[in-house]
């Protein structure tokens, strides 16, 4: 069994790209495992919080989760033309300490949906310069950008167009077999 450690980058309790992450757990082959990881608690960084405090909960969760991981899944909303600012700041809290060593050669899949025509194009280049920092084995063999989400979702943030849920799982179960 694979375990896949998948983020979303938003907040929002009608997310497209949380209700993509949910969906990617219900199109998951058999032999895969889907972890929902949070960044909902993870504070902003501070580098003297994390002198005088050490890392917060909410980052040890994350962290654990990576190391058990075979994969990590990023679902990416794309903000004026990139990263979410509170994505990044998660990913940094959890290369902190030992964090930092867990993500060297750690196959890192990304994808996302947006409201605009280009689905998240820019924001998935955008995390490319972190993910080399962060020695990730990036997986490139797949792409999937969601555009236009908003005629794809209901109005929990369930993604419900069936072409899109075909590829999802298409994408999901060749990032599976890479690792």
């Amino acid at each position: 069994m694979s375990t896949i450690l998948g983020i979303s980058g938003s907040l929002r309790k009608a997310s497209f790209n949380t209700g993509l992450l949910r969906a990617a757990t219900e199109v998951t082959p058999d032999d895969v495992q889907i972890d929902i990881g949070s960044i909902a608690d993870v504070p902003l960084y501070n580098a003297d919080t994390e002198a005088a405090e050490g890392l917060p909960p909410a980052v040890h969760v994350l962290q654990a989760q990576l190391a058990s991981a075979d994969g990590v899944l990023l679902v990416t909303p794309e903000y004026n033309n990139g990263i979410p600012g509170v994505f990044k700041n998660a990913i940094d809290w959890m290369s902190r300490g030992e964090g930092l060593k867990l993500f060297v050669g750690k196959p890192i899949a990304v994808i996302g949906a947006s409201p605009g025509g280009f689905g998240t194009i820019m924001a998935q280049n955008h995390w490319l310069p972190v993910l080399r920092t962060l020695k990730c084995d990036l997986w490139t063999e797949g792409r999937l950008m969601v555009s236009r989400a908003g005629s794809l979702y209901d109005e929990a943030g369930n993604l419900t167009d069936d072409k899109t849920r075909t590829m999802l799982g298409d994408y999901i179960k060749a990032f599976a077999a890479s690792l």
